[in-house]
């Protein structure tokens, strides 16, 4: 999967919290989807959301995904094409299944990609609203 890291056992999250920290910071929907890996309801959020910015993990303020990769996959959660180099992580899901997705810098859990779905180069990250931060563009080029 283009631009993302592979979980190994060494991999360490650069942020660290205690729970009582992550469950102070967070709310509760949000600490029951980034801490315990769990899925927000569809349609909520930034789903519809065409606004220009970036895309950053609320656990930790990683910048994850540009605007200009988020399209309408019409899955109920916001769905990206491509992540920022590195940005995000990929694991097996315990499900032993799909592959779930987590932020590089803090191992939030964010949601799951998908391969293959709309011909056999297409890639969809699929991710919780709850685990985002839409931030504004800082100037007039938007960061690819």
């Amino acid at each position: 999967i283009p631009h993302t890291a592979r979980f190994t056992e060494e991999s360490k999250p650069n942020v660290t919290k205690t729970d009582e920290e992550w469950q102070k910071q967070l709310t509760s929907d949000e600490y029951y989807v980034l801490r315990q890996a769990e899925t927000e309801a569809r349609f909520r959020g930034y789903t519809d959301t065409t606004d220009a910015g970036t895309y950053v993990c609320k656990g930790c303020g990683a910048p994850l995904y540009s605007s200009t990769h988020k399209f309408d996959s019409g899955c109920g959660w916001p769905a990206f094409d491509d992540c920022f180099d590195k940005a995000v992580t990929t694991r097996l899901d315990p499900d032993g299944v799909r592959i779930e997705i987590i932020c590089t810098n803090c191992h939030s859990h964010l949601g799951h990609v998908f391969t293959g779905e709309k011909g056999h180069d297409s890639v969809r990250h699929c991710v919780n609203s709850c685990c985002l931060t839409l931030e504004a563009p800082k100037d007039d080029t938007q960061a690819q």
